[in-house]
Order: C-alpha cells, then structure tokens, then sequence
C-alpha cells in the first residue's frame, strides 16, 4: 500500500535538515529548503531553483506541499475583496481584504465552518468541519499581502482572526501560524499588528496571558449582561461572564494589554440606557476600549440594526465614562464580505 505523502510545512527546520542528514545529504539543504517554504512560499519543489534536479526530486518522493488556492475572488464596490479560499481537501473556507486610506488589514479564517452558536453570525450556521493548520492560516496571508500589493500598491499592514471559526478553539493551531507570520523566518509581521477575536473562551485567555503573547486581543461581546447575551450567544451558559470578566482581568495582569470590546447593537434586544450601564461596568474591570460594529444582516430578519438614535447613547455614555469608543461601519456589504456575513455562499 503507498503511504501517504507527509506535508512538508509540518516539519520544523531541525527535522529538513534531519531529514536531508539521512539521506546523505548536507544539513543546510534544510535551511534552504525552509527558506522557500516560509520565506518564499514556495507552492511546489520545482521552483526551489538553489537546489539540485535530484534533490528536488527527492523531496517530490518523500512530501507533498498541502498549499491553498484563491477558488473565487469577489470585489465590493468599496475596495474589499473577499476570498473563497479552496484547501487542499477541496474544504473551502474565506478570507477578506479591507483596505483603507492608510492600511490593508487580512481578516483570515481559522476554522472551516465554526464550532460556536452566534445566533447572528452567519458562519455559525455551517457545523465546524475541521481546524485549518498553520500553513492554512499563514497561506491566506499570503494571498491577501500579494493581492494588497497587485490592487493598492502597498504591503499588508494588520491581520484580524476575525473569519470563519473561533481561533481559540484552534489554539495551537493559530499561535503557530502567528509565530511563523512574525517569524523573520517568514513574514517578519509585529505582533502588534494583529488582533485575535474570541468569542471568550475564559481558559484559552488565560492561557494566552500565560505565554505572554504580544498581539492584541479583541472580544466579540454583544451584551454585558448574561440572559442578553445567552440568548445573542448560547454557549455564554457555559462561559458565563463572571467567568469571562476573570480571565480578561488576568489576561491584563499579565500582559499589560488593553482589551478591544466588539459589541454589535441590535434594535429591540440590547439598545436600552440598561444594556449601555452594564457595558461601562464591565469596561471598568480592565483597560478597555469598545467598537460599535454595524450589523450585517444574514437573509432570516431575526436581528436588526439599532437605530442611530441607540448608537448615538452608546457613545455619549462611554465616552461620558472616559471609556474610548469608534463606530465601525461595515465594508464589504454588497459581496456578503462584512462581519457575521462570512458563510461560503459561494
């Protein structure tokens, strides 16, 4: 029976260079070799022109390099571009590009499909199929930095775990591709340039805390209040927000890092002066600052966009608080690119 060929990128550089050690060859092979799978991102052995006709038929032998491909590209009438990113196992999961006058910011996916119930997320709805791996996730990058490069002339600047999947509920997964992405083995990225968003998942934080991590940590919240938000997000019964106000309290003992608040306000459900109290309560326990996001609606009408009037006491109470706060309007609407709205309908 023929085995199947290993992934190449599983392998750290000690094992290339083991591994070119057993078969006779010099250990550097190795570093080279990892130069082109990270640095370059090199999608097959042909291209490593440094290399031997024969050594790169060996390593065509022995792995296989498991790379993405952009499936289905869709540009929004406002510059976002969104991708349908096909994985090797012909899984598909996407991916965005949100330019602005001053930066390119990747949103990437790090899961196909999600394994959380967000009533109003529409990648909720997809069951979660699998984790993406760290080459998955690096690759999307990747993409979204060439496609930044190619459309507005300029590199990547930020990356949001903001797509498809609950990162921490991939932790390795994602802490490995940060590493690489920031690695000057790979893209060299600041760790202050990326954000990872949870839905709170309170161990995972505290977790992350510990391995004093350097990027940034945003929580999709919605309501501070736990009935609210139970019934916005039902697994809150089971990371309630005594829990969740905990970690994030240790997460900034640890890491002197304030927390972003992504709070979305819907008509009828947390639009009252009460929802607004609870959210500058829960601000206080730690360093914090809160972006109103608009709501992209997701075909069914079971939520709707507060009015102007809800958003407008949001922010004269926070900011009355000395709590900073920023309306993020929505890009990508009209490619069902924006946030909540990322479901494969491609």
């Amino acid at each position: 029976m023929v085995q199947d060929k290993r992934d190449i990128r599983a392998l750290s550089k000690e094992e290339l260079r083991d591994f070119f050690v057993s078969k006779g060859e010099k250990p550097y092979r190795g570093n080279q070799v990892y130069e082109w799978l990270w640095q370059k991102s090199a999608h097959s052995f042909e291209v490593m022109t440094n290399l031997s006709k024969e050594t790169r038929q060996l390593l065509q032998e022995n792995f296989v390099i498991n790379h993405i491909s952009v499936d289905q590209m869709q540009r929004s009438a406002d510059g976002t571009i969104k991708n349908a990113v096909k994985l090797h196992d012909g899984l598909v999961v996407e991916s965005v590009l949100i330019p602005t006058e001053t930066r390119t910011t990747a949103c990437v996916s790090s899961q196909v499909g999600c394994s959380l119930d967000c009533r109003f997320c529409a990648t909720a709805r997809l069951k979660r199929m699998r984790n993406l791996n760290p080459d998955e996730i690096y690759d999307q990058v990747v993409a979204i930095d060439r496609q930044s490069k190619l459309y507005f002339n300029r590199p990547l600047s930020n990356i949001v775990f903001m797509g498809m999947g609950e990162p921490l509920m991939n932790y390795n997964n994602v802490l490995k591709a940060i590493e690489k992405i920031t690695s000057d083995e790979g893209l060299g990225m600041s760790p202050k340039r990326i954000t990872v968003s949870t839905s709170g998942v309170p161990k995972m934080i505290k977790k992350m805390a510990d391995e004093k991590v350097r990027f940034n940590l945003a929580v999709s919240l919605h309501s501070a209040i736990d009935e609210v938000r139970t019934q916005i997000m039902p697994f809150n019964e089971t990371f309630p927000l005594h829990d969740l106000r905990e970690a994030l309290e240790y997460w900034y003992a640890k890491t002197k890092n304030r927390i972003t608040y992504e709070y979305v306000v819907w008509k009828g459900i947390n639009d009252t002066q009460k929802d607004v109290d609870a959210l500058v309560k829960f601000c206080r326990f730690a360093p914090s600052k809160v972006n109103l996001i608009e709501y992209n609606p997701i075909d069914d009408g079971g939520f709707s966009q507060a009015s102007e009037e809800a958003l407008e006491m949001y922010q004269n109470t926070l900011q009355e608080n000395g709590i900073v706060v920023t309306v993020r309007r929505s890009r990508g609407k009209d490619i069902d690119a924006a946030c909540g709205q990322l479901a494969n309908k491609s």
